[in-house]
């Protein structure tokens, strides 16, 4: 957050891991009753399923309608530097 400088928007809300480790705990309630896992496509499937689930029972972030400005600044980030010729 701190070198994208969006501290100030999703500082609060992104400051802890208390997102994910909700997710993994969520994610692990409901894969555990799949008791067959027939191959890699099913398991992406059981896993896309269990996510859809689990968003239903989240909250939203406090800053949510502001989510475009950080997409758009990973993919900022995520592009190769140009360097200059010299």
């Amino acid at each position: 957050m701190h070198r994208l400088g969006l501290v100030e928007t999703f500082g609060k809300a992104f400051s802890t891991i208390n997102l994910i480790e909700n997710v993994n705990f969520q994610l692990a309630k409901y894969l555990r009753k799949v008791k067959y896992w027939m191959n890699a496509d099913k398991r992406v499937q059981w896993i896309a399923v269990a996510l859809l689930e689990c968003e239903r029972k989240m909250r939203r972030i406090e800053s949510y309608r502001k989510l475009a400005l950080l997409q758009s600044a990973f993919q900022l980030e995520m592009k190769p530097k140009q360097r200059k010729a010299t």
